[in-house]
């Protein structure tokens, strides 16, 4: 089970056709791509309003939650080069620490990707509301909804060739408009909009812990090359490289959009913002073009993380199935995608939307979103902790001590992020979240009694 060294690239499954017409790997710029789309999807768009009822303190948040994020990213680098296999947290779980390990690790990540694919598709309606008025109709709103998830998911069912190509323009594309926030902003800053230092009246350490709750969300993604390990190109060298990039020019493109829009919009009217980006951009150059530009934006950006996810939710199942962890019919692929994993995923996100719009529960819909963040925490949590044992062990790694201390300080440190992002999620989050966790132990139950079935027939 336990490595001794550098574990090689998986080869392709019997019948995954990776070499087919549809089926190409992804090199650094579309790795680089997917981690950008999947961490930037519509929440930068709310984030400075979200966090201004705190003031400008919330920009210490986000330091420091940038400082965790790109620990993170070095840490599933470094991993990624250890074990250049498609499944991310899970294969680094389950080498470390076993089955049971690795199937939380997979059956956690698995509940945040399709959770948040629903999450990202309500969100984009929102938008598109802006564009073509739909929300009379809850008929044309379920309709929109469910678009926005399948349209991403035929994508994938195309092959990775599509795949990629969807995330790459997605990704250019949305950065026109944040770009012109971040960079025309500096042109447009005032000092005077940016209102107090402290604005909620909690303590310092109070009021960058609240507003950081807020922003945990906005990180998740920054594993998404190492999921996709296995279709990256030369995923030792890129893997870690993709990872950094995405995770780091992310962190830029959020820091200068939040400072552009709190120097340009009064920070009274920014507090009660729907639409912070629109009225920044609406501050700056005049008129009432920017909620439709944002608009747009919003959805080429929410479009890009969809198709980004829906490529996740189908990954780590694909991983654990083939180890025998989840049923075997997750590791059915066609053009280099696991298309049962991602028509399972698309279907369940589906429902659950359909259940947020027919019944009404937008409380209990909020709090599943919450749920994400909590149950994206228990993979990094144990890969971090992997990467922890592989340096104590000495497992393939025989490199100088200052190597050595440097990586050992980088895990420890992405540790204690993801712990605080435990603790941001909420106890009402966490307390579902281990209920989800529960439900995958029966399922964990049933997969091992099955496996054990066959090793003793």
């Amino acid at each position: 089970m336990h490595d001794t060294g550098t574990a090689p690239v998986t080869a392709p499954a019997p019948g995954d056709d990776q070499d087919g017409r549809h089926a190409r790997r992804f090199g650094l710029p579309i790795a680089t791509a997917l981690v950008m789309g999947n961490i930037i999807g519509g929440g930068i768009f709310l984030l400075p309003a979200s966090v201004a009822p705190y003031g400008t303190i919330s920009l210490v948040a986000f330091g420091v939650l940038t400082v965790g994020a790109i620990a993170l990213a070095l840490v599933f680098g470094r991993l990624a080069h250890r074990h250049p296999q498609t499944g991310g947290p899970y294969v680094y779980a389950r080498e470390a620490f076993g089955d049971f390990a690795g199937f939380l690790a997979a059956w956690s990540y698995w509940i945040t990707t399709w959770v948040s694919n629903a999450a990202l598709a309500v969100a984009a309606v929102g938008y598109l509301d802006v564009l073509l008025p739909i929300h009379g109709s809850t008929f044309w709103t379920i309709v929109a909804a469910l678009a926005c998830q399948w349209l991403p998911a035929l994508a994938n069912l195309a092959g990775t060739r599509y795949v990629g190509a969807v995330q790459l323009v997605s990704t250019v594309l949305k950065f026109a408009p944040l770009l012109l926030v971040a960079v025309g902003g500096l042109f447009f800053f005032q000092a005077d909009n940016l209102g107090p230092f402290r604005a909620s009246g909690d303590s310092a350490v109070g009021a960058v812990s609240a507003s950081a709750a807020i922003l945990l969300f906005s990180y998740l993604g920054v594993e998404s090359a190492s999921v996709s390990a296995g279709e990256v190109r030369d995923p030792q060298r890129n893997v870690g490289r993709a990872t950094v990039l995405g995770t780091g020019l992310a962190a830029l493109l959020y820091l200068l959009c939040t400072v552009a829009v709190f120097g340009t919009v009064a920070h009274d009217d920014l507090v009660n913002s729907t639409a912070p980006f629109s009225d920044s951009v609406n501050a700056m150059f005049g008129g009432t073009w920017g909620g439709t530009a944002v608009a747009i934006a919003a959805l080429v950006s929410m479009v890009g993380a969809l198709n980004g996810w829906t490529l996740l939710s189908a990954q780590t199942p694909y991983a654990a199935a083939k180890d025998g962890l989840f049923p075997v019919a997750f590791t059915k692929r066609r053009r280099g995608i696991p298309t049962f994993g991602v028509v399972v995923a698309v279907t369940l996100a589906s429902l659950l939307t359909v259940y947020n719009y027919t019944v009404g529960s937008a409380g209990v819909f909020e709090t599943l979103v919450l749920v994400t963040t909590f149950t994206a925490t228990v993979p990094y949590l144990l890969a971090t902790a992997a990467q922890i044992y592989f340096l104590l062990s000495g497992q393939g790694h025989r490199v100088r001590r200052s190597r050595l201390a440097r990586d050992m300080a980088l895990a420890v440190a992405a540790f204690g992020f993801s712990m605080w992002l435990v603790g941001g999620a909420g106890y009402a989050a966490v307390y579902q979240g281990v209920l989800f966790l529960f439900v995958g132990v029966l399922v964990y139950a049933w997969m091992a009694a099955a496996k054990s079935r066959r090793g003793t027939a």
